[in-house]
């Protein structure tokens, strides 16, 4: 599954990370639209996230709209373009797909995501019941 997702976030001649961008500003609060706090959110550092960002910027699915607060961040916003290939994004098959899932259904996946997640954190393998 890993694999098919990753495979899916090169579409539309993107990279996952720059999908995961656009995501992330699509998404977040309007005060959160940074690189810098783009690259918290994804543990990334922050050269690497100016780059995609940059990128994202010349391929005209983003634009800096002034800085925030006292500081020099960028307030990041989704142009028209950025919007409509948002409609084409990849992983939003996976997203209808689980949506039709029921309450029950939703609560085992959960439960069995976090598992696995935490599995990748500590390096250990959960014990079977």
């Amino acid at each position: 599954m890993a694999r098919r997702l990753h495979s899916q976030g090169y579409a539309s001649h993107l990279f996952p990370a720059q999908w995961a961008a656009l995501r992330y500003v699509q998404l977040a609060a309007p005060e959160r639209r940074t690189a810098i706090d783009l690259a918290r959110f994804q543990g990334l550092a922050s050269g690497a996230v100016a780059r995609t960002v940059r990128t994202l910027i010349t391929k005209g699915y983003l634009v800096k709209r002034g800085t925030i607060g006292r500081g020099r961040a960028e307030q990041l916003e989704l142009t028209d373009r950025g919007l409509a290939l948002l409609k084409k994004d990849p992983l939003r098959k996976v997203a209808d797909s689980l949506a039709c899932l029921g309450p029950e259904e939703r609560q085992t996946l959960v439960r069995s995501l976090e598992t696995a997640i935490k599995a990748t954190k500590s390096g250990e393998v959960p014990a079977l019941p």
